[in-house]
């Protein structure tokens, strides 16, 4: 049997809030808004990733449900060991490059780099991990609120 632990929503809701009104003060009307990078918030990342992701929300609450755009920025050898969203995740690298693998175990020889102005659609509960090679920056969008599974709960970042 897979034991799994799934983020709070509470939890990733009052992480993600203070970007998330960052976000939407900057410029966001009913007809839409622009953010420059110089306007941009930046801050840790939720307790779900490992320390030393930061993350800027750039529309939408990823703690509430509904549709969300973020950045996030990782260094060199960051790692998400392999994990899965209830919803589908749509990735694109701003800068950098990130090596993808798909499936329960992390496997780095069977890993497909993924380079800047890359794309990857991630479906829903499809388990996969990530590992930064050099300074990377990932635009994610997605539907939430933002969940995050660790197919092993020892590799779950709240955990330790």
């Amino acid at each position: 049997m897979r034991k799994t632990l799934t983020v709070s929503v509470a939890g990733i809701a009052v992480v993600l809030g203070l970007a998330a009104g960052q976000a939407r003060s900057n410029a966001q009307t009913a007809q839409g808004h622009v953010i420059n990078p110089a306007d941009m918030k930046w801050g840790p990342a939720p307790p779900g990733l490992p320390a030393g992701g930061e993350l800027a929300v750039l529309s939408g609450d990823p703690g509430k449900p509904g549709p969300f755009t973020i950045l996030v920025k990782f260094g060199d050898g960051y790692t998400i060991r392999p994990h899965w969203h209830p919803t589908d995740e749509n990735v694109s690298v701003v800068s950098g490059l990130i090596l993808v693998g798909m499936g329960d175990k992390y496997n780095e020889a069977s890993m497909k780099p993924l380079m800047t102005g890359g794309f990857a659609q991630l479906p829903a509960k499809n388990p996969h991990y990530v590992k930064a090679k050099g300074a990377t920056t990932l635009m994610i969008s997605s539907t939430g609120p933002f969940e995050i599974t660790y197919v092993d709960p020892k590799d779950d970042p709240r955990k330790k």
